[in-house]
């Protein structure tokens, strides 16, 4: 009799979990409490355009492609993608202009000829930041820390006795600072500790090998944005039968003895031989499994930042911006500052701005774009969010203004708003933390919770609030972790 597996989620983690599973297999249900799969990664579509919700810088696309290889199926015949030429435009106030190209040559190039920094440095830097992914990447992406049967192996063992080269005695800022003559380009480089929702003033250096994934590796676009990926793996889903109950959630799970039995939505109780938690982690010990000192323990760490999103339907196309745009903040630490520290939003945020209708024809009506406009929010510890709107839109279109030399806002269309309580409601995220808990601290890789419970033996984590952490690569690298364990009963 096939064993039974219940997945609460379909984030990307869950559903990954689910085709690697069911291509084993498996006998796999997946409960979503939302109308459409996805998670983080959705959509939503207002009178002219439709938006991306969730992710939208894609790195590792093999990752994706794998899926569909375990379950035997062409991924052409599901989604299709292509490497982006430029991955981001930099804007700053003095009106410089940065072209990130994604070949590394070309990018050294751009930033000696705007910004005088020798390219020397430049490539330094990326081949420090390769050197980093090559030595931690195995063990901190696609192994289980807290496994010793996974982490001591003879590769990682090697890795460890290199500890000094994965620079995690630094923070990000400084390690940046030490290496670019810059300030323009340090900033640059700093704003990657935002991909999981950290400060580049206190996340270790080593968090510099998300440069390496977008400048050495590259940067990907899907046909369709983003949500093509949670609709190819969807339909995969779908074809190989794997039972998705929408508008489900999970009221709360049965244990019994050393393991979790029963599943309980608002239909009943049904049996599992294994539950694999896609929700964030605090939520899922504050609603389905209560346990004071877990939770406790999961709460306690700093979390991530949150986001306020805006999106805009723009009657007026921008041909000084390309799909993916940031118009930096001046004051780097002073943003950061308040965002950690005072829990309040800067009144000089950086911006950043998500047009896929400039890849994604139909997108937005013909002369028109969709704006993502979203800038860094702390999370929801109770602040007046309806004044942080008022105030964070004023600065936000007053810096458009400027960088652009526009009106902008005689151009917004349609408005949409997700501010963290809203995240937290859409998409189950603690405080509206994004990526869970930051990684603020030398050792906070480390004290991410596990992919699986020590107190249950069928009980299994995945998505971003868990090791290894938030993102497309790296939810799928943990979707992967929970499914060979369970393939192995080892746990």
């Amino acid at each position: 009799m096939k064993e039974k597996v219940a997945i609460i989620g379909s984030g990307l983690g869950g559903m990954a979990s689910a085709i690697r599973l069911k291509s084993r297999g498996y006998d796999v249900t997946v409960f979503e409490k939302n109308h459409q799969v996805g998670g983080k990664m959705g959509q939503i579509h207002t009178q002219g355009c439709r938006f991306d919700t969730g992710p939208s810088v894609f790195t590792m696309p093999e990752l994706v492609d794998q899926l569909f290889a375990e379950a035997g199926e062409n991924p052409d015949d599901y989604y299709r993608y292509k490497k982006l030429d430029l991955s981001c435009r930099y804007l700053y106030e003095d009106g410089t202009s940065i072209d990130a190209f994604s070949d590394p040559e070309a990018f050294a190039w751009e930033l000696s000829k705007k910004t005088g920094e020798p390219t020397d440095n430049i490539h330094r830097f990326l081949a420090k930041s390769r050197t980093i992914y090559n030595l931690t990447a195995d063990l901190f992406m696609f192994h289980s820390i807290h496994d010793p049967k996974a982490l001591f192996t003879f590769r990682n063992l090697k890795a460890l006795m290199q500890f000094g080269k994965i620079d995690a005695f630094r923070t990000m800022h400084q390690s940046n600072k030490q290496s670019f003559q810059s300030e323009q380009l340090v900033q640059l480089f700093d704003r990657y500790a935002t991909y999981n929702g950290s400060n580049p003033y206190q996340i270790p250096a080593t968090f510099n090998i998300i440069s390496h994934l977008e400048h050495n590796m590259g940067v990907y676009y899907p046909e369709g944005g983003i949500y093509a990926i949670a609709d190819a793996m969807r339909r995969l889903m779908k074809k190989m039968k794997i039972k998705i109950h929408l508008n489900q959630p999970v009221r709360k799970l049965v244990p019994e003895g050393r393991s979790i039995r029963g599943v309980v939505t608002d239909f009943g109780e049904d049996h599992f031989d294994h539950v694999i938690s896609n929700m964030d982690v605090n939520l899922f010990y504050e609603s389905l499994l209560p346990d004071e000192r877990k939770l406790n323990k999961t709460r306690k760490p700093e979390k991530s930042s949150s986001a306020l999103i805006f999106y805009w339907d723009i009657e007026k196309e921008f041909p000084a911006l390309n799909l993916h745009n940031i118009l930096f903040s001046e004051d780097y630490p002073r943003e950061f500052e308040y965002l950690f520290s005072e829990k309040q939003i800067y009144s000089d945020p950086t911006v950043y701005i998500y047009i896929s209708s400039k890849a994604v024809t139909g997108d937005a009506p013909r002369g028109g774009e969709n704006w993502y406009v979203m800038i860094n929010a702390p999370e929801d510890t109770g602040q007046n969010w309806s004044q942080l709107r008022r105030e964070a839109r004023k600065n936000i279109i007053a810096k458009i203004n400027r960088v652009l030399g526009t009106q902008i806002q005689q151009h917004i269309g349609h408005e949409q708003v997700y501010d963290p309580p809203a995240i937290e409601s859409h998409t189950a995220s603690y405080h509206g933390s994004l990526y869970g808990n930051s990684s603020n601290g030398r050792f906070a890789a480390f004290n991410r919770h596990s992919n699986f419970s020590r107190k249950y033996k069928n009980l299994y984590f995945t998505g971003g609030s868990v090791h290894p952490g938030g993102g497309i690569p790296l939810v799928l690298s943990g979707a992967r972790i929970v499914s060979e364990k369970i393939l192995r009963h080892e746990h």
